[in-house]
């Protein structure tokens, strides 16, 4: 148990106490949530300097990683809510440095897709596991039983933000 363990957000809670009109445990719990999604994303760029990416590159390499490997340019435009000249930018600049390649299909010429090459594959394997032993680090701090509660709790929260929208 944390005990009198102070953090940021009590230093936070404590100078709005009495200054605005909020509930302090809700307060609380949103503020952290907030937080923690900042120091992750820390700890992704962190981890893709490391490999020497940037965020974009990431997540176009782990959508397509995720499709198998291949995807068209209209798919992943889609997914990542980016224009087609916005996606066609990113898959220059990954095709230049040699992490994916654009693939005329064979039964139909005007289609195109893009395929990760092993450069591609590779760099996002390794991203992915500098990642992912950061995360497993943070986490770790709750034993097994504590993450699954956690993971509980936040799936209902999101659940419930979901079926907001």
């Amino acid at each position: 148990m944390l005990g009198r363990v102070e953090d940021s957000v009590d230093r936070h809670l404590a100078r709005w106490r009495g200054k605005a009109p909020y509930e302090e445990r809700v307060e609380g719990v949103v503020t952290r949530m907030q937080f923690l999604v900042k120091h992750l994303k820390q700890f992704k760029e962190a981890a893709l300097a490391e490999v020497g990416m940037q965020d974009f590159e990431f997540e176009t390499l782990h959508r397509l990683a995720a499709a198998g490997g291949s995807a068209t340019p209209s798919k992943l435009a889609a997914e990542m809510l980016l224009s087609p000249a916005g996606m066609t930018g990113r898959l220059d600049t990954l095709e230049q440095s040699g992490l994916v390649r654009r693939v005329r299909g064979a039964d139909d010429r005007r289609r195109v897709d893009v395929e990760l090459t092993l450069k591609g594959r590779e760099l996002w394997t390794r991203a992915m596991a500098i990642r992912g032993r950061v995360e497993s680090e943070l986490v770790s701090v709750l034993d097994e039983g504590e993450q699954q509660t956690l993971d509980a709790l936040l799936k209902r929260l999101l659940v419930e933000a979901e079926s907001r929208r």
